[in-house]
Protein backbone atom coordinates (compact mmCIF):
# COMPACT_ATOMS: atom_id res chain seq x y z
CA UNK A 1 0.00 0.00 0.00
CA UNK A 2 1.34 3.47 -0.45
CA UNK A 3 2.11 5.28 2.54
CA UNK A 4 1.05 8.92 2.10
CA UNK A 5 -1.22 10.25 5.49
CA UNK A 6 -4.43 8.76 6.41
CA UNK A 7 -7.12 10.75 7.72
CA UNK A 8 -10.77 9.37 9.41
CA UNK A 9 -13.31 11.93 9.05
CA UNK A 10 -16.06 10.34 11.48
CA UNK A 11 -15.17 9.90 15.00
CA UNK A 12 -18.07 7.30 15.41
CA UNK A 13 -17.83 3.20 16.06
CA UNK A 14 -16.60 2.35 12.54
CA UNK A 15 -14.50 5.39 11.63
CA UNK A 16 -13.10 4.27 15.06
CA UNK A 17 -12.70 0.80 14.39
CA UNK A 18 -11.04 1.10 11.07
CA UNK A 19 -8.69 3.79 12.04
CA UNK A 20 -7.15 1.43 14.93
CA UNK A 21 -7.49 -1.83 12.50
CA UNK A 22 -5.44 0.44 9.70
CA UNK A 23 -3.36 1.51 12.29
CA UNK A 24 -2.10 -1.62 13.76
CA UNK A 25 -1.30 -2.39 10.54
CA UNK A 26 1.47 -0.34 10.16
CA UNK A 27 -0.73 2.15 7.76
CA UNK A 28 0.04 5.87 8.82
CA UNK A 29 -3.16 6.89 10.00
CA UNK A 30 -2.40 10.58 11.14
CA UNK A 31 -5.77 12.09 12.41
CA UNK A 32 -9.28 11.61 12.83
CA UNK A 33 -11.86 14.52 12.43
CA UNK A 34 -15.28 15.21 14.02
CA UNK A 35 -17.76 17.56 15.07
CA UNK A 36 -17.26 17.38 19.24
CA UNK A 37 -13.68 17.74 20.00
CA UNK A 38 -14.29 15.72 23.24
CA UNK A 39 -15.57 12.75 21.25
CA UNK A 40 -13.06 13.03 19.06
CA UNK A 41 -10.33 13.05 21.59
CA UNK A 42 -11.71 10.21 22.92
CA UNK A 43 -11.40 8.36 19.73
CA UNK A 44 -8.41 9.58 18.75
CA UNK A 45 -6.88 7.69 22.15
CA UNK A 46 -8.98 4.46 21.27
CA UNK A 47 -6.98 4.75 17.66
CA UNK A 48 -3.51 5.19 19.55
CA UNK A 49 -0.46 6.11 18.44
CA UNK A 50 0.09 9.78 17.97
CA UNK A 51 -3.34 10.28 16.26
CA UNK A 52 -4.22 13.77 16.33
CA UNK A 53 -8.29 14.63 17.01
CA UNK A 54 -8.66 17.65 14.56
CA UNK A 55 -12.17 19.43 13.08
CA UNK A 56 -12.96 18.43 9.04
CA UNK A 57 -11.48 21.53 7.88
CA UNK A 58 -8.00 20.89 9.64
CA UNK A 59 -8.22 17.15 7.92
CA UNK A 60 -7.01 18.69 4.27
CA UNK A 61 -3.86 20.04 5.54
CA UNK A 62 -2.93 17.01 7.12
CA UNK A 63 -3.92 14.18 4.75
CA UNK A 64 -3.91 12.80 0.92
CA UNK A 65 -6.01 9.90 1.88
CA UNK A 66 -8.99 10.31 3.81
CA UNK A 67 -12.02 7.82 4.81
CA UNK A 68 -15.30 9.36 5.52
CA UNK A 69 -17.05 7.19 8.64
CA UNK A 70 -20.25 9.26 9.08
CA UNK A 71 -24.43 8.81 8.99
CA UNK A 72 -25.66 8.55 5.12
CA UNK A 73 -27.61 12.65 6.28
CA UNK A 74 -24.28 14.12 7.50
CA UNK A 75 -22.42 13.16 4.04
CA UNK A 76 -23.05 15.60 2.21
CA UNK A 77 -22.11 18.53 5.04
CA UNK A 78 -18.81 16.42 5.84
CA UNK A 79 -18.41 16.37 1.67
CA UNK A 80 -18.69 19.86 1.27
CA UNK A 81 -16.08 20.95 4.18
CA UNK A 82 -13.40 19.12 2.36
CA UNK A 83 -14.06 19.78 -0.67
CA UNK A 84 -13.06 23.99 0.51
CA UNK A 85 -9.97 22.94 0.98
CA UNK A 86 -8.68 19.27 -0.15
CA UNK A 87 -6.63 19.04 -3.59
CA UNK A 88 -5.49 16.14 -4.79
CA UNK A 89 -5.52 12.35 -3.03
CA UNK A 90 -8.26 9.49 -2.73
CA UNK A 91 -11.57 9.44 -0.96
CA UNK A 92 -13.47 6.71 0.55
CA UNK A 93 -16.86 6.92 2.08
CA UNK A 94 -18.31 3.62 4.11
CA UNK A 95 -21.95 4.33 3.51
CA UNK A 96 -24.31 1.34 2.50
CA UNK A 97 -26.61 2.98 -0.10
CA UNK A 98 -24.29 5.74 -1.85
CA UNK A 99 -21.70 5.26 -4.26
CA UNK A 100 -19.03 7.40 -5.03
CA UNK A 101 -21.49 10.27 -6.81
CA UNK A 102 -21.79 10.97 -2.97
CA UNK A 103 -18.38 12.43 -3.11
CA UNK A 104 -19.11 14.56 -6.48
CA UNK A 105 -17.86 17.85 -5.22
CA UNK A 106 -14.16 16.21 -4.42
CA UNK A 107 -14.47 13.96 -7.65
CA UNK A 108 -14.69 17.67 -9.60
CA UNK A 109 -11.62 18.70 -7.95
CA UNK A 110 -9.66 15.97 -9.43
CA UNK A 111 -9.80 13.74 -6.36
CA UNK A 112 -9.95 9.71 -6.46
CA UNK A 113 -13.09 8.48 -5.05
CA UNK A 114 -14.77 5.32 -4.17
CA UNK A 115 -17.39 3.90 -1.58
CA UNK A 116 -16.22 0.97 0.81
CA UNK A 117 -19.08 -0.32 2.84
CA UNK A 118 -18.17 -3.13 5.44
CA UNK A 119 -20.94 -5.52 5.72
CA UNK A 120 -20.84 -6.32 9.28
CA UNK A 121 -23.00 -4.49 12.37
CA UNK A 122 -20.25 -2.57 14.53
CA UNK A 123 -22.16 -1.84 17.98
CA UNK A 124 -18.95 -0.54 19.55
CA UNK A 125 -15.71 0.18 18.71
CA UNK A 126 -14.01 -2.26 20.62
CA UNK A 127 -16.14 -4.87 18.90
CA UNK A 128 -15.24 -3.66 15.83
CA UNK A 129 -11.71 -5.19 15.84
CA UNK A 130 -12.53 -8.55 15.91
CA UNK A 131 -16.22 -7.86 13.85
CA UNK A 132 -14.04 -6.07 10.65
CA UNK A 133 -11.65 -8.50 9.53
CA UNK A 134 -12.73 -10.79 7.48
CA UNK A 135 -15.98 -9.45 7.02
CA UNK A 136 -17.43 -8.25 3.11
CA UNK A 137 -16.75 -4.68 2.29
CA UNK A 138 -18.90 -3.47 -0.80
CA UNK A 139 -16.92 -1.39 -2.88
CA UNK A 140 -18.00 1.04 -5.41
CA UNK A 141 -15.97 2.79 -8.21
CA UNK A 142 -14.43 3.29 -11.55
CA UNK A 143 -10.92 2.14 -11.67
CA UNK A 144 -9.03 4.21 -9.74
CA UNK A 145 -6.24 5.19 -6.99
CA UNK A 146 -8.97 5.24 -4.47
CA UNK A 147 -10.79 2.13 -5.57
CA UNK A 148 -7.20 0.29 -5.53
CA UNK A 149 -6.85 1.64 -2.03
CA UNK A 150 -10.70 0.35 -1.18
CA UNK A 151 -9.28 -3.18 -2.49
CA UNK A 152 -5.95 -2.97 -0.40
CA UNK A 153 -7.98 -2.26 2.67
CA UNK A 154 -10.05 -5.15 2.17
CA UNK A 155 -6.77 -7.61 1.66
CA UNK A 156 -5.28 -6.15 4.57
CA UNK A 157 -8.04 -7.15 6.85
CA UNK A 158 -8.15 -10.33 4.93
CA UNK A 159 -11.79 -9.52 3.62
CA UNK A 160 -14.00 -10.60 0.33
CA UNK A 161 -14.45 -7.34 -1.45
CA UNK A 162 -17.85 -7.18 -3.38
CA UNK A 163 -17.72 -5.79 -6.23
CA UNK A 164 -21.34 -3.37 -6.52
CA UNK A 165 -22.55 -1.03 -9.58
CA UNK A 166 -24.05 2.31 -8.25
CA UNK A 167 -27.35 1.91 -8.86
CA UNK A 168 -27.29 -1.19 -7.19
CA UNK A 169 -25.98 0.18 -3.51
CA UNK A 170 -29.74 0.79 -1.76
CA UNK A 171 -30.60 -2.39 -2.97
CA UNK A 172 -27.27 -4.28 -1.61
CA UNK A 173 -27.97 -2.45 1.56
CA UNK A 174 -31.57 -3.36 1.83
CA UNK A 175 -30.22 -7.04 1.95
CA UNK A 176 -27.86 -5.74 4.96
CA UNK A 177 -30.45 -4.06 6.94
CA UNK A 178 -32.55 -7.13 6.50
CA UNK A 179 -29.53 -9.69 7.48
CA UNK A 180 -28.98 -8.04 10.67
CA UNK A 181 -31.71 -5.24 11.92
CA UNK A 182 -34.31 -7.08 10.87
CA UNK A 183 -33.08 -10.71 12.12
CA UNK A 184 -32.60 -8.54 15.61
CA UNK A 185 -35.86 -7.56 15.17
CA UNK A 186 -37.13 -11.00 14.57
CA UNK A 187 -35.41 -11.97 17.44
CA UNK A 188 -37.05 -9.36 20.08
CA UNK A 189 -40.59 -10.59 18.80
CA UNK A 190 -39.26 -13.91 20.19
CA UNK A 191 -38.51 -12.80 23.38
CA UNK A 192 -41.74 -10.77 23.32
CA UNK A 193 -43.43 -13.64 23.06
CA UNK A 194 -41.95 -16.17 25.54
CA UNK A 195 -42.59 -12.68 27.86
CA UNK A 196 -46.27 -13.83 27.51
CA UNK A 197 -45.63 -17.16 28.49
CA UNK A 198 -44.06 -16.61 31.76
CA UNK A 199 -40.43 -16.89 30.99
CA UNK A 200 -38.41 -13.67 31.66
CA UNK A 201 -36.05 -11.82 29.08
CA UNK A 202 -32.88 -13.16 30.04
CA UNK A 203 -33.95 -16.72 30.27
CA UNK A 204 -35.92 -16.46 27.38
CA UNK A 205 -32.46 -15.52 25.41
CA UNK A 206 -30.50 -18.20 27.03
CA UNK A 207 -32.95 -20.57 25.95
CA UNK A 208 -33.40 -19.39 22.63
CA UNK A 209 -29.89 -18.92 21.41
CA UNK A 210 -28.72 -22.55 20.41
CA UNK A 211 -32.10 -22.32 18.28
CA UNK A 212 -30.81 -19.10 16.70
CA UNK A 213 -27.60 -20.28 16.25
CA UNK A 214 -28.70 -23.63 14.54
CA UNK A 215 -30.84 -21.97 12.43
CA UNK A 216 -28.86 -19.18 11.25
CA UNK A 217 -25.63 -21.71 10.24
CA UNK A 218 -27.85 -24.42 8.99
CA UNK A 219 -28.92 -21.67 6.72
CA UNK A 220 -25.70 -20.34 5.92
CA UNK A 221 -24.33 -23.81 5.05
CA UNK A 222 -27.33 -25.75 3.60
CA UNK A 223 -28.85 -23.08 1.82
CA UNK A 224 -32.07 -21.11 3.44
CA UNK A 225 -34.22 -23.41 1.38
CA UNK A 226 -32.82 -26.75 2.40
CA UNK A 227 -32.86 -25.54 6.02
CA UNK A 228 -36.21 -24.02 6.50
CA UNK A 229 -38.02 -26.49 8.67
CA UNK A 230 -41.49 -25.95 10.73
CA UNK A 231 -45.03 -25.94 10.31
CA UNK A 232 -44.87 -23.92 6.80
CA UNK A 233 -42.54 -26.48 5.52
CA UNK A 234 -44.80 -29.47 6.50
CA UNK A 235 -48.17 -27.52 5.75
CA UNK A 236 -49.79 -27.67 9.42
CA UNK A 237 -52.34 -25.48 8.33
CA UNK A 238 -53.78 -26.26 11.67
CA UNK A 239 -50.41 -25.16 13.50
CA UNK A 240 -50.33 -21.80 12.12
CA UNK A 241 -53.63 -21.41 12.19
CA UNK A 242 -53.30 -22.03 16.09
CA UNK A 243 -50.78 -18.94 16.15
CA UNK A 244 -52.37 -16.70 14.71
CA UNK A 245 -55.93 -17.08 17.01
CA UNK A 246 -53.65 -16.68 20.13
CA UNK A 247 -51.26 -13.72 18.87
CA UNK A 248 -54.05 -12.13 18.26
CA UNK A 249 -55.60 -12.58 21.53
CA UNK A 250 -52.14 -12.17 23.22
CA UNK A 251 -51.21 -8.36 24.84
CA UNK A 252 -48.68 -8.13 22.30
CA UNK A 253 -47.74 -5.07 19.92
CA UNK A 254 -49.45 -5.71 16.38
CA UNK A 255 -46.13 -5.23 14.77
CA UNK A 256 -45.41 -8.58 16.44
CA UNK A 257 -48.45 -10.19 14.69
CA UNK A 258 -47.48 -8.61 11.23
CA UNK A 259 -43.88 -9.79 11.30
CA UNK A 260 -45.57 -13.21 11.79
CA UNK A 261 -47.47 -13.28 9.05
CA UNK A 262 -44.99 -11.64 6.74
CA UNK A 263 -42.03 -13.71 7.94
CA UNK A 264 -44.70 -16.86 7.30
CA UNK A 265 -45.36 -15.35 3.62
CA UNK A 266 -42.05 -15.63 2.84
CA UNK A 267 -41.70 -18.66 4.36
CA UNK A 268 -44.75 -20.12 1.88
CA UNK A 269 -42.77 -18.75 -0.85
CA UNK A 270 -39.70 -20.24 0.06
CA UNK A 271 -41.63 -23.90 0.95
CA UNK A 272 -43.01 -23.76 -2.98
CA UNK A 273 -39.80 -23.79 -4.08
CA UNK A 274 -38.26 -26.14 -2.04
CA UNK A 275 -41.27 -28.30 -2.98
CA UNK A 276 -42.45 -27.29 -6.53
CA UNK A 277 -46.31 -28.63 -7.19
CA UNK A 278 -47.77 -28.55 -3.49
CA UNK A 279 -51.40 -26.98 -2.98
CA UNK A 280 -50.66 -24.08 -0.57
CA UNK A 281 -53.29 -21.75 -0.66
CA UNK A 282 -55.10 -22.20 2.01
CA UNK A 283 -51.96 -21.43 4.37
CA UNK A 284 -51.65 -18.26 2.08
CA UNK A 285 -54.89 -17.10 2.77
CA UNK A 286 -54.37 -17.97 6.56
CA UNK A 287 -51.41 -15.56 6.72
CA UNK A 288 -53.40 -12.70 4.71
Amino acid sequence: MVTSPIGIAGAGRIGQALGRLLRDRREPVIAIAGRHPGRTAMAAEFIGGNVRPVSYAELPALCTRVIISVPDDALDAVVQILAAKMRGGSVLHTCGTRGPEALGPLEALGISCAAMHPLQTVPSPQQGLSALPGAAFAITGPESPALTWALEIAALLKSEALRIAPEHRPLYHAAAVMASNYVTALLDAAVILMKETGVEEEQALRALAPLIRASVENAVTLGPLQALTGPVERGDNRTIATHLRVLSDAGVPETVTALYRAAGLHALNMAGRKKPGTNRNDMEQLFR
